[in-house]
């Protein structure tokens, strides 16, 4: 066998590179891209309109297609509509200029994998091509037993949980931004942390901030970095979240509360893709996917000129609503029992769980601080129990709730017909034949029932007969 030969079968062994399909009517930008694609290990075919892409994939099918949003005749968007049809599996990336960034960002919550501004970065081109080929590959995270490995902190059995929770493994596996709506203790960050597990960049960091907490005057430096010396107190340069989450995933909690000034120059650097340092004089490329949540009404609040429009639109690409804990009741016996799992490690307590009327008080409480709320009371009545069995005035007192008379069944049916045998005797006067027939009962079972609750006819009448001195004035 010559050299030849051996190479031959050498490349017949090695695994076929992917292969793109580049869709542009620019020719200059179709070259430059194919050149880029090529020199990176790819197999490229490049087509200058809709119908010829549509032609190739019915003879060809890619791995990817790369298309402009604005081509003649069919547009990207129509495309991409066709190649959902024919090839649901199939990712694909829309390249845009800046009048078609909204069309983009409808097709990217439609399914389009993500989206790149012109002009772009070659080194972000070649990464949202490599993480889009590998969400089309298949991943051991989504089979077997690790299957619910992404969602495990999550405790839940509702069908609207489990709906939310479905919509949130569809998106992870592009890498859309994603404005997550919910009230405040119900779970916002768990569920971006689910969606990162979930995704390719599983493997990079996952950075939280929450925008409310910090004062302005520091946000900025918290988030972009700064340089040493750009400010009073600053005498060790810092990198900022933003650069500590290159790669992975940045949260940016309770987004509706960042002051306009940064709201602007969050906006730039998710535009330019790159983050200058308070203080520098130049940026620094950074690669992150944005997951922000609020509990605060942003569309309210951007018609009302507190948050900008164009940065809610960056942000609203996919929007994932979390249902309150009174939406989803039936999980918190599920979730109190979590609960108590790892509070009882933390105490060093044995315990077994709730009686069946802790447990019945905990189902029935409204809970305006939802899971968060939910986790604090099963926290403190771990910390007070005595028993293996929490008890219901534990619960209590932890819900501050006022004491509720429980009566046993006899008792309460004792009160009961006490109270209604009064009732009909202050109707009747004490007239015993007439309140007899109203209680569908003979005298003589009624005259037993006044026995057995030490009623007499005469304490009626006498009631009645002062009554009427205290309306005419006269014995």
């Amino acid at each position: 066998m010559n050299l030849a030969q051996r190479a031959d079968v050498a490349n017949s062994d090695a695994p076929e590179s992917p292969r793109l399909l580049l869709v542009d009517d620019d020719p200059d930008l179709l070259r430059l891209l194919s050149m880029r694609l090529r020199a990176s290990g790819y197999q490229v075919d490049a087509v200058s309109s809709a119908e010829a892409a549509l032609a190739h994939l019915a003879v060809r099918p890619p791995d990817l297609v790369l298309s402009d949003v604005r081509l003649p005749g069919r547009d990207g968007l129509a495309l991409f509509d066709e190649i959902r049809r024919t090839h649901p599996g199939l990712p694909v990336i829309l390249l845009t200029a800046h009048g078609s960034i909204p069309d983009a960002v409808d097709a990217t919550a439609r399914g389009v994998f993500g989206y790149l501004t012109k002009p772009f970065d070659s080194r972000v081109l070649l990464d949202k091509v490599r993480r889009a080929l590998d969400v089309s590959a298949p991943r051991a995270l989504n089979v077997g037993e690790n299957s619910q490995a992404w969602r495990a902190e999550i405790v839940s059995r509702s069908a609207c949980m489990n709906e939310v929770l479905e919509e949130a493994r569809m998106v992870a596996a592009g890498d859309a931004s994603v404005l997550i709506r919910g009230a405040s203790g119900s779970g916002k960050e768990l569920l971006a942390r689910a969606i990162h597990r979930a995704s390719v960049r599983a493997n990079q960091p996952f950075v939280a901030i929450n925008c409310g907490a910090i004062p302005e005057a520091l946000l900025e430096s918290e988030l972009f970095g700064h340089v040493k010396g750009a400010f009073t107190g600053a005498s060790t340069a810092h990198d900022g979240l933003f650069l500590s989450a290159d790669g992975g995933t940045l949260f940016l909690d309770e987004i509706g509360d960042m002051p306009l000034p940064l709201q602007v120059k969050l906006l730039r650097v998710l535009q330019e893709r790159a983050v200058r340092p308070v203080g520098a004089t130049r940026a620094r490329p950074v690669d992150v996917r944005i997951i922000s949540a609020t509990h605060r009404d942003l569309d309210a609040a951007m018609h009302e000129g507190s948050f900008r429009e164009d940065l809610y639109y960056r942000l609203n690409v996919v929007r994932l609503t979390l249902p309150s804990l009174d939406a989803r009741r039936e999980d918190i016996p599920l979730l109190a029992g979590h609960f108590i799992h790892s509070l009882s490690e933390k105490y060093g307590k044995t315990i077994h769980g709730f009686a069946p009327e802790a447990l019945e008080m905990l189902v029935a409480a409204a809970w305006p601080g939802n899971v968060r709320q939910l986790y604090n009371v099963v926290e403190q009545v771990c910390a007070l129990t005595t028993t293996p069995l929490i008890a219901a005035t534990l619960v209590q007192r932890a819900l501050r709730t006022p004491a509720v008379e429980v009566l046993t069944y006899a008792e309460a049916r004792q009160r009961f017909e006490r109270e209604y045998l009064t009732q009909v005797l202050k109707l009747t006067g004490g007239n015993v034949t007439d309140a007899a027939r109203l209680a569908d009962r003979n005298r003589t079972e009624f005259y037993r029932l006044l026995q057995r609750h030490t009623l007499t006819p005469a304490m009626f009448r006498l009631a009645d007969e002062a009554d009427d001195v205290a309306a005419t004035g006269r014995p």
